[in-house]
């Protein structure tokens, strides 16, 4: 460490070094940049509406004989219930990032077949594909992963997964109006 980037405190007349209380610089340093707890009320509310939007999937899915919750749609959830504010949650890159990685999916399927290697190319191709298509969200990536892993049968997965991502983002809609000092959800649309 550079003492020109970081001169040593010099003690005044008293011998003390004018350092207040070394504390609340170690407590900053341990909680860095995190965002602050939320609200119990907060927490709550969007515990409660992530939950209620990821049983309203297996609900679906056991209707329909059908599984409908996979981890990059719960992941989705747990981004626009509690992060409502953020690029990744907003409506564009749920929606199409999902379909975005779903394609790449599928592509990298049909090329190379269901592998690791496959799976690995697909998450890092649909990442290059959402940024440079501005619809940033990164559990796009898993869905890529899931489809070379799992292969499910495209003609059923992909309507599935497009009814899920919209019933995510509208569930972040009306939950972000039920309670009155929530974040408006979404930022923006497209």
């Amino acid at each position: 460490m550079s003492t020109a980037l970081h001169p040593a405190p010099s003690p005044d007349a008293s011998g003390s070094s004018g350092v207040a209380d070394p504390e609340p610089s170690r407590r900053r340093a341990i909680g860095g940049r995190a965002p602050a707890r939320p609200t119990a009320a907060a927490a709550i509310h969007s515990i409660s509406a992530a939950t209620a939007v990821l049983l309203w999937l297996v609900a679906i899915g056991a209707m329909i004989h059908e599984p409908i919750l996979i981890p990059p749609l719960a992941a989705s959830a747990a981004l626009v219930h509690s992060a409502p504010t953020l690029p990744l949650a907003q409506p564009r890159g749920v929606v199409i990032g999902h379909l975005v990685g779903a394609a790449v999916g599928y592509g990298v399927l049909a090329v190379a077949g269901s592998s690791a290697w496959g799976a690995a190319v697909a998450a890092g191709v649909t990442l290059a594909l959402v940024m440079a298509a501005r619809t940033p969200h990164s559990p796009a990536c898993a869905t890529a992963v899931v489809v070379v892993l799992q292969a499910p049968v495209a003609a059923r997965f992909v309507p599935l997964l497009f009814g899920s991502t919209v019933l995510i983002v509208l569930t972040g809609y009306a939950a972000s109006r039920v309670r009155r000092k929530a974040p408006r959800y979404p930022a923006y649309w497209w």
